[in-house]
């Protein structure tokens, strides 16, 4: 594992509203990709020094012709690897002006929003990004993950079912939709899907993490340890889920949904808007 890829992917204290995706960012992700985007992936260096060069090049080549369509798209992806979010929103922004009808534009537009927090506007740019007629499983998960973080769980959910028709047992959605069960206080059925999404081949980091989360909050912390081990070193796993378990312990909230799932009880309301930071778990640093 890349250095670059091994520090973005660490479990970092955030709000587990997400989701706690990216990034959620939280830990929910908004990086699922179209076909271009796809290509552009696989095009982009894997770590962080051949990432800010090529930065570099396509900042020459934007300099140059900042009507070059590819380019601009090329560069804001490469952007928002790299954390500078509000370059790429603000070379996004005017190309979706220069394109309003380009579906390509506004679907990386709308998930640069997203990054940057913007999450109203995000949810308008990306209703606008695909049509009923031509549904973009990729553009759904991303309207999933800006419903979860506006705390409208059970539309989040829909948009990750109508994605998972798409693209069945695509483990970045999967992963999205455990956790979003989490945020909604169904914690069996986020383990559930979470292990679902992380036994997939196709699995990344990303979603062995998110498991490892959802195993937590379950209080399976030696189980969510071992996960986190599968990609960080077992001293890292371990601080890891230790901060996660501290945060756990620290939040009346979580103590509450907890002891309701345990007990049988009526489940509290949770919270989406904890009175502090330290107040929820750790979270996954997300990439769109």
């Amino acid at each position: 594992m890349s250095l670059f890829a091994h520090r973005r992917a660490k479990i970092r204290l955030c709000l587990l509203l997400p989701l706690a995706m990216a990034s959620l960012t939280g830990c929910t992700s908004v990086s699922g990709f179209s076909p271009l985007g796809e290509q552009i992936s696989a095009s982009l260096p894997n770590d962080e020094t051949g990432l800010r060069r090529y930065a570099e090049e396509l900042g020459r080549r934007y300099d140059a012709n900042p009507a070059d369509r590819q380019t601009v798209l090329i560069y804001a992806a490469v952007l928002r690897k790299l954390g500078q979010t509000a370059q790429a929103v603000a070379l996004l922004q005017r190309e979706a002006a220069r394109n309003p009808d380009d579906l390509d534009v506004l679907g990386a537009y709308g998930k640069a929003l997203a990054d940057a927090g913007r999450y109203q506007e995000a949810a308008e740019v990306l209703s606008r990004a695909h049509t009923p007629e031509r549904p973009n499983w990729s553009i759904l998960s991303a309207q999933g993950s800006v419903a979860d973080r506006l705390g409208d769980h059970a539309q989040a959910q829909g948009f990750y079912e109508a994605a998972l028709k798409i693209m069945p047992d695509e483990p970045s959605v999967l992963s999205n939709l455990g956790l979003s069960y989490a945020l909604s206080r169904d914690l069996e059925r986020a383990e559930e899907t979470s292990r679902r999404a992380a036994n997939l081949v196709q699995a990344d980091m990303r979603v062995r993490q998110n498991y490892a989360l959802v195993l937590a909050l379950r209080g399976k912390f030696a189980e969510a340890e071992e996960i986190a081990r599968r990609d960080l070193r077992p001293e890292e796993a371990a601080q890891n889920i230790a901060e996660i378990r501290t945060s756990i312990a620290q939040s009346d909230t979580w103590k509450a949904l907890r002891q309701s799932q345990k007990d049988n009880a009526p489940r509290v309301i949770l919270s989406t808007a904890p009175k502090r930071a330290a107040s929820a778990p750790p979270a996954l640093r997300k990439g769109l």
